[in-house]
């Protein structure tokens, strides 16, 4: 890496064959010191000085120097469990409210001294496992996380515990529970722009923390997990990354936020006190009619979009895997794209939404059950908070 340098000089036929990806603004070619190859990297929609191509004209990209693979998965679940009737207890709720309503029965929750770090270190271990990649062998982590056990990040310390010498990148991205499909992109990125070999994405929430446990509406929703996998870089015919697409919406925050508390510390004659109190968040707000129309309506056409990125169509897809928030949802989705009940993969009943956790999790059970096989091609769909939604095509080899 050290002695790579960096240029972009394609010709005219190069720009017209280059495959343009949809969200991220980066278009870099890498010369490798020893064959002077240049070696052309796309994650953009729009270039300057480059016509757009449409996505039915871009075709999976076979310029890029290098593609990426998942190799390893990897999932950890505190030992706490809750169910349905233990929250009937606490709330007016019923299992049969909850189970017809979101498909939810049980929930795992962190108790005492656990931490979510704990959970992450445990799922990346068991997928660094998977993949046989020594913990020295990775280039970066990306913890995809909104419930840091550190505000300043919690990346970095799971990077210390999982024993990686040589003190590779390690920084949390915070997207809640898209969270994890932007870390897959992101890390795609790292490895076809930037080199890297071996990079952990792992997702991991402990919304337990922000929850109202008096609140019927969300505290029958949220469970803690972790899940992680190892992207590896690998040649362009074993790409297992063929589209994405990716998405913001700021206006939507209102309908899904943990917002600070405003500080409320103030002098005898009414003017702002100092020092001020210590700053705290506030439980889950979800107003949960909105968030639901806002999934069933922007997710069939993000998976749509990263199909067509891919040059791919429904028939494509062997797996329906989406952030588990809701079965109706899942339910919808699937109708939507024409996907039958039997390739849907869920595990929301024994789970909950576990934010960045959820998607990572439930391909793992996926994996290890033999249910998911490799060669296989998922279509995998994170939303939620901010508000924010990403789709992502992928083959598990």
């Amino acid at each position: 890496m050290a002695n790579a340098s960096w240029v972009f000089t394609p010709t005219v036929p190069q720009l017209n064959k280059m495959k343009i990806f949809p969200s991220i603004a980066i278009v870099r070619s890498r010369v490798h010191p020893s064959n002077r190859i240049s070696k052309r990297v796309s994650c953009a929609s729009t270039v300057q000085g480059v016509e757009q191509l449409s996505p039915s004209e871009s075709k999976p990209n076979r310029l890029v120097g290098k593609g990426c693979k998942l190799v390893g998965c990897g999932s950890a679940v505190p030992s706490f469990e809750v169910s349905n009737d233990d929250l009937s207890k606490i709330v007016d709720t019923s299992d049969e409210w909850i189970s017809v309503r979101t498909g939810i029965r049980n929930r795992r929750v962190l108790t005492g001294k656990d931490r979510m770090t704990g959970l992450a270190v445990e799922a990346a271990q068991k997928a660094l496992e998977m993949a046989e990649v020594d913990p020295d062998e990775v280039d970066l982590v990306l913890l995809c996380t909104s419930t840091p056990d550190d505000l300043f990040g919690s990346a970095p310390q799971i990077q210390a515990a999982l024993g990686c010498k040589g003190n590779p990148l390690a920084f949390d991205i915070t997207a809640a529970c898209s969270g994890f499909v932007l870390g897959l992109v992101s890390a795609s990125c790292y490895i076809r722009g930037g080199g890297f070999k071996n990079v952990l994405v792992i997702g991991a929430d402990a919304l337990s923390r922000y929850v109202d446990w008096t609140d019927r509406g969300t505290c029958i929703l949220f469970g803690d997990a972790a899940g992680a996998v190892v992207v590896q870089a690998c040649e362009n015919e074993e790409d297992g990354l063929f589209g994405f697409d990716l998405h913001s919406d700021g206006e939507g925050y209102r309908h899904l936020h943990t917002g600070i508390k405003e500080n409320e510390a103030f002098g005898t004659n009414g003017s702002v006190g100092f020092p001020p109190k210590g700053s705290s968040y506030s439980f889950i707000h979800m107003n949960g009619k909105e968030v639901f129309r806002f999934a069933c309506r922007v997710v069939p056409q993000s998976i749509e979009i990263a199909l067509e990125n891919a040059g791919m169509t429904r028939s494509s897809i062997d797996w329906l895997l989406l952030h588990q928030a809701n079965q109706r949802i899942l339910d919808a989705v699937a109708t939507r794209l024409e996907i039958p009940a039997d390739r849907v993969i869920s595990n929301l009943a024994n789970y909950g939404n576990t934010s960045a956790a959820s998607i990572p999790l439930a391909l793992d059970e996926a994996v290890r059950s033999g249910k998911v096989k490799p060669g296989q091609t998922i279509a995998t769909s994170g939303f939620g908070a901010g508000l924010t939604w990403g789709s992502a095509i992928i083959k598990w080899n």
